[in-house]
């Protein structure tokens, strides 16, 4: 048996280590956050970062809590049932393709959520960081496409320079990809926290990438998500000075979205396409062979067939895919897996409201995170988002940050309940 001094120095050592590797767990998690805005090449850096992130942080980085067992055993149902869909199709690249890259947002998601709950606040911090530094160059890179500067207009837009894209491959991913920095950033601004001066002026970049995307959903998003924000702070503000201040940064918000869009419509070529782009369906929309009227010839054939049309199969079946969350869930996943979606989406919905607006240490990282991810939630009624990383890494952020209140709430229960035995012992 090893003496207790002995011990001491091995336990010593033990935590000296832990002290060490906390800042590698944070470098590794912000890189992990700084490279998501690379996915133009598959796999992409943020792949890369996953067996990366899930060693460096298996060191006591994680914290399984029953809060999490519904992601968890939604999302095991959900890529159970792909796997069984995906066997009369597993020669298909396409619909293995499609599986795989579900089964790793999948765990991604559990990973990241896992990283939250074990320390929310710097966890959190940490993220906001590095989202907020890929999607700034994200946006940058966007500009400068659109503008065709140095030639950049290849690699960074779409349709002969007139959406920015970034280094996504698509402007309807890359829009929606700059909110959840944007929320961050008014939020800074509104918690006095950080620069005001330089949250700013990343909030101008940010917002230009926005809407150089020319997406009616990320703008939509954007718009949303900063509303919700600025309400939900109104809200549960605990002074008025506070009120105040959102109101005041609404003001400045407003101004500077309007300056911005007012600059942007200068551009003829961006006037027209705004005006193109300014309505709410397209033709591929309407109609019986439209994507709303795919959508609803689908639900019969998908109410007679429990394992769905087959990974990424519906657009062998209808003209095009069926850009709808749910339909692309029982379409691919079949009865079971669209099932535990749907689960998934109101458990999500439940600890995503109820986290924001429930008082705690971590209140304000909630309202942010589901200022965000709320409106994108919804446009999943208009377009399949079951893809999107960020998307799930800032649900992965609510059910974290879920678990940690829990575990905060209980924790202060046995004090509250030893003071109202001793007010009552007293009396």
């Amino acid at each position: 048996m090893l003496s207790l001094k002995s011990a001491r120095r091995a336990n010593g050592a033990a935590e000296g280590f832990m002290r060490t590797s906390e800042p590698l767990k944070r470098g590794v998690l912000w890189t992990y956050l700084a490279v998501s805005g690379f996915v133009a090449i598959e796999p992409s850096p943020f792949e890369f970062m996953f067996p990366i992130a899930l060693l460096v942080f298996a060191d006591g980085g994680m914290l399984f809590d029953r809060a999490l067992a519904p992601l968890i055993a939604c999302l095991l149902v959900y890529d159970a049932s792909g796997l069984i869909t995906l066997i009369p199709w597993v020669q298909e690249q396409e619909s293995l393709s499609f599986i795989f890259i579900t089964v790793y947002i999948s765990l991604a998601t559990i990973l990241f959520s896992a990283i939250v709950a074990a320390a929310p606040l710097t966890r959190m911090r940490t993220i906001r960081s590095g989202y907020v530094a890929a999607g700034t160059v994200s946006a940058f890179l966007g500009v400068i496409g659109y503008f065709n500067i140095a030639g950049t207009g290849a690699y960074f837009t779409l349709y002969d320079n007139t959406r920015a894209m970034g280094f996504f491959k698509d402007p309807n991913v890359f829009g929606p990809f700059l909110t959840p920095p944007v929320v961050w950033l008014f939020q800074d601004m509104l918690l006095r926290r950080g620069r005001a001066w330089l949250a700013f002026a990343l909030l101008i970049v940010l917002l230009t990438g926005v809407l150089l995307s020319f997406s009616r959903g990320a703008i939509t998003d954007c718009i949303l998500s900063i509303l919700l924000l600025l309400g939900i702070t109104f809200v549960t503000a605990e002074s008025d000075r506070m009120r105040a201040r959102t109101l005041r940064v609404a003001a400045l918000g407003l101004a500077t979205f309007v300056a911005i869009v007012v600059v942007v419509l200068a551009i003829p070529a961006a006037h027209d396409l705004a005006l193109e782009r300014a309505t709410l369906t397209e033709d591929y929309d309407s109609g019986p062979q439209g994507r709303f009227g795919n959508q609803i010839r689908s639900i019969p054939m998908l109410l007679t067939r429990p394992l769905g049309f087959g990974p990424q199969r519906f657009a062998h079946i209808f003209p095009q895919d069926p850009h709808e969350v749910f339909i692309s869930a029982f379409g691919s996943f079949g009865w079971s897996g669209g099932l535990a979606f749907i689960l998934f989406f109101v458990v999500t919905l439940y600890y995503g409201w109820r986290v924001c607006l429930h008082r705690s240490a971590i209140q304000a990282e909630a309202i942010a995170v589901w200022s965000a991810l709320f409106p994108q939630l919804l446009q999943g009624f208009q377009i399949d988002t079951n893809h999107w990383r960020h998307m799930f890494l800032m649900i992965a952020c609510i059910y974290g940050l879920t678990a940690a209140e829990r575990i905060s709430r209980e924790s202060r229960a046995p004090t509250a309940a030893r003071a109202r035995t001793q007010r009552l012992a007293g009396a």
